[in-house]
């Protein structure tokens, strides 16, 4: 090891509480559910502790500094003096760990551990496990952590910057930023049987002269719906011509442009990280996990019969790049902002405003590395 000691002097380590913990005090109030296998629930709790306290004797083995908090009590203040976050767990802790570094000044290790094992592919017939964590987003497992660990510790592994999404929703008398997004959001209907009823179109800075309004705010060319507006004049597409609306995000003008009306049961938006998680599962495109770009998709669009059906549907995914700002009008009577999975939502309502762009602070995540 490195004479000049560690190369992180505190850290936070976010503990993630297993389904036997959450089940075992439903238990005592006797709401637990009739069908749970207590004993897979219990061996991977003890797999998931065992983690977490070889973990803690690499640490103390290395003599740094650090201090434990459980996922679901995990709080700002928690985070003075901690120059690394390390997420105990699967995915899903290292998404909830990382919307509390909004400044992505603090980087974030994820430990998978729960790890499947090579003797769990040989002795089951399924090489996976759909019970347990894919570890898409943990770069150290519990089966190589003595030996990352400290790598880790003393500068090395592989630390790769990721995009996230950021969200403002306006409402009546308020603005809101969103946490930002590592892997995605879902914009919808509270309901799964309503129809989400939304206006789509694109922010475009008021005072930028000349440039035509059919195009996008970063100069690179049409929008989607500028080049279907431009082309056929579908009714539902309204150049700036005919259709305008200046609108104020933190105080700065802009106008909307290339609306159009949708119906559908929402939209997926992700980064680059995200779009082999949900998005894929969707019907969403691949993309580097280190792009800048968004990628958004409408669910289940519902398009009226007309001459430009399929113009229209091509309109249904598309990649939003830098310096674009898409813009959502709510036009149902109730909505729900899912940030990164089930865990985090935001509520709309008829006639809030949402603004999405890929200008958060980016993530500073550790990689996998051999």
């Amino acid at each position: 090891m490195s004479a000049s000691g560690p190369f992180f002097r505190r850290l936070l380590v976010v503990i993630k509480q297993t389904a036997y913990e959450e089940y075992s005090q439903l238990k005592l109030r006797g709401q637990a559910p009739k069908a749970l296998r207590w004993k897979r629930l219990e061996s991977r709790y003890h797999s998931h502790k065992e983690c977490v306290e070889g973990l803690l004797s690499i640490l103390k083995a290395n003599n740094v500094a650090y201090s434990c908090v459980n996922r679901v009590e995990l709080d700002r203040q928690h985070l003075a003096d901690v120059d690394l976050m390390v997420a105990v767990g699967g995915d899903g802790t290292v998404l909830s760990a990382a919307h509390f570094l909004d400044h992505g000044t603090i980087p974030l290790l994820g430990i998978n551990s729960d790890p499947i094992s090579e003797e769990d592919k040989l002795v089951k017939k399924k090489k996976g496990d759909e019970r347990r964590s894919h570890g898409a987003l943990c770069s150290v497992t519990a089966l190589d952590m003595k030996e990352k660990i400290p790598q880790v510790l003393f500068g090395g592994g592989k630390l790769s910057t990721r995009s996230r999404i950021q969200c403002v929703v306006k409402s009546t008398f308020s603005e809101t930023r969103l946490v930002p997004a590592l892997n995605d959001l879902l914009i919808a209907n509270p309901s799964p049987a309503a129809v989400s009823r939304f206006r789509m179109g694109w922010l475009k800075d008021v005072d930028m002269g000349t440039r035509s309004p059919l195009r996008d705010g970063g100069g690179s060319g049409l929008t989607p719906s500028g080049k279907l507006a431009s082309s056929l004049g579908d009714p539902q597409i309204l150049p700036r011509s005919q259709y305008g609306t200046i609108t104020r995000f933190g105080g700065k003008p802009y106008d909307v442009i290339d609306s159009l009306n949708v119906w559908s049961s929402g939209m997926w938006v992700s980064t680059g990280t995200g779009a082999s998680a949900a998005m894929a599962a969707a019907g969403g495109s691949p993309m580097d996990e280190r792009s800048s770009d968004l990628q958004y998709l409408i669910r289940e669009h519902m398009i009226e019969n007309n001459t430009c059906r399929k113009e229209v549907e091509d309109l249904d995914q598309g990649l939003l790049h830098k310096n674009q700002h898409l813009h959502l009008r709510w036009n149902s009577q109730k909505g729900r902002i899912f940030i990164d999975g089930s865990h985090l939502m935001h509520n709309v309502e008829l006639g809030d405003e949402i603004l999405i762009d890929s200008e958060a602070p980016p993530l500073a995540l550790y990689s996998r590395w051999d």
